[in-house]
C-alpha cells in the first residue's frame, strides 16, 4: 500500500475556486495524452504518486482520454483502488462528457442521454461512487441548451458529483448556463479554456471577466501550447517527444519560422528572470488573477517536478509584462 509523504501539503499553493468553497492547486494533473497506451503502468503510477506527494490534489480527466478512450479513467481506477483509498476525501477529481466514446447516435455530445450514460460509465471505470467535478466538455449546438443544464443539475442532485463544470462554451451560451444552474441551486463551479501564451482566447473573448463576475472559477489547460513554450523544439524534433510520437494535436507544420523566433523571444525574457519557459509560461497564466489553476500533463515525475517550479517564480515587472506582449504580437 502507498504511503504518501508526510509534507505533501507545505509547498502547494491552492487557490479559491471563484466563490465556493473549493480550494484548488494552482498546478493540476492531467491525464489528456500521457495515460493510456503510450505510457506503461509503472511510469503513470510514478507519475500519480509523485503529484500527489506534491500537494497536488486535483486529477482531470474525460471519457476519452488516453489514448485509447476510456483508458486514462481506467487506469486512474485501479490506482485509486490500489493507491489512494485511504486518500480519497484528499482529492479532487473531475471527469467529462460529450466527445466521441461509443458508436451510435447517443456515443457523443451533449444529449441526456449521453452524459448520463457516459457518466455512469466513467463511474465504474474510475472505480468511485462519485466524482468531484463533472464537465460538459463541449457546446452541443443542437441539443436544446436546456436539456444539457437540467442533465448537468440531475446528476449533481442524483449524487454522482459534487460539482458541475463547463469547458469551450461560447461566451452567451456560458452566461445562460451560469444563470439557469443557480436559477436550480447548482452554482457552476468552473470554467475550462485553452489560455496560454500563445492562445489567449478567453481573454480577448470576455471569457475570463464573465467567470469572475459570476463567481465562477475558471482552469487552464494546454499551458504550455502542448510543449511549444519549451525549449523542446528549438533544435529540431527529439524521437521522444509528443510531436514525433502523437502528430495528432501538434504536428511538426507548427513550428513555423515565426513560431520559433517567438519561442527563443519569449525563452530569452525568461532567461533573464532566471527560470526556464515552461516555468515563466505557467507563472504567466497565474498572474491572471481569474485563474484558479492550471492543468499541466507530465510523462515521467521528473518533468512533473520541473514544471511545479512555476510556484515559486518571481512577480512580473511591468517591463516584463510589455515584453512579453511585443514578443506575442
Amino acid at each position: 500500500m502507498f504511503t504518501a509523504n508526510s509534507n505533501r501539503y507545505a509547498e502547494m499553493k491552492y487557490r479559491r475556486c471563484g466563490q465556493s468553497g473549493v480550494l484548488l492547486p494552482a498546478i493540476s494533473l492531467g491525464f489528456w495524452h500521457n495515460f493510456g497506451n503510450v505510457t506503461s503502468e509503472e511510469q503513470s503510477r510514478a507519475i500519480v504518486r509523485a503529484a500527489f506527494d506534491s500537494g497536488i490534489t486535483h486529477f482531470d480527466l474525460a471519457n476519452n482520454y488516453g489514448p485509447d478512450p476510456g483508458a486514462a479513467e481506467k487506469l486512474l481506477g485501479k490506482f485509486l483502488h490500489d493507491d489512494f483509498r485511504t486518500y480519497r476525501d484528499e482529492l479532487f477529481i473531475s471527469t467529462k462528457a460529450a466527445y466521441d466514446m461509443w458508436d451510435g447516435p447517443y456515443g457523443s455530445w451533449a444529449s441526456r442521454k449521453h452524459m448520463m450514460a457516459s457518466l455512469d460509465q466513467s463511474l465504474r471505470r474510475l472505480r468511485l461512487d462519485y466524482v468531484d467535478l463533472f464537465y460538459c466538455h463541449r457546446f452541443d449546438p443542437n441539443t436544446p441548451l436546456e436539456e444539457t443544464l437540467q442533465t448537468l443539475v440531475d446528476v449533481v442532485r442524483q449524487g454522482k458529483a459534487l460539482y458541475v463544470g463547463i469547458s469551450r462554451w461560447p461566451l452567451e451560451a456560458a452566461g445562460i448556463s451560469y444563470q439557469y444552474l443557480r436559477q436550480h441551486d447548482v452554482q457552476c463551479l468552473i470554467y475550462q479554456g485553452r489560455l496560454n501564451l500563445f492562445d489567449q482566447a478567453p481573454k480577448s473573448e470576455g471569457i475570463l471577466s464573465q467567470a469572475a463576475e459570476n463567481g465562477i472559477g475558471f482552469i487552464s489547460f494546454s499551458p504550455l501550447a502542448q510543449g511549444l513554450l519549451t525549449d523542446r523544439y528549438l533544435n529540431g524534433i527529439p524521437a521522444d517527444s509528443r510531436m514525433a510520437r502523437d502528430p495528432r494535436f501538434l504536428h511538426a507544420d507548427m513550428l513555423t519560422p515565426q513560431v520559433l523566433d517567438r519561442i527563443r523571444g519569449l525563452g530569452e525574457i525568461a532567461a533573464r528572470r532566471g527560470e526556464s519557459l515552461a516555468s515563466m509560461a505557467l507563472s504567466w497564466i497565474l498572474h491572471h488573477k481569474e485563474v484558479t489553476s492550471v492543468i499541466i500533463g507530465a510523462s515521467s515525475p521528473e518533468q512533473l517536478h520541473r514544471n511545479l517550479a512555476a510556484l515559486n517564480s518571481p512577480a512580473f515587472t511591468d517591463e516584463e509584462l510589455q515584453d512579453i506582449e511585443k514578443v506575442k504580437e
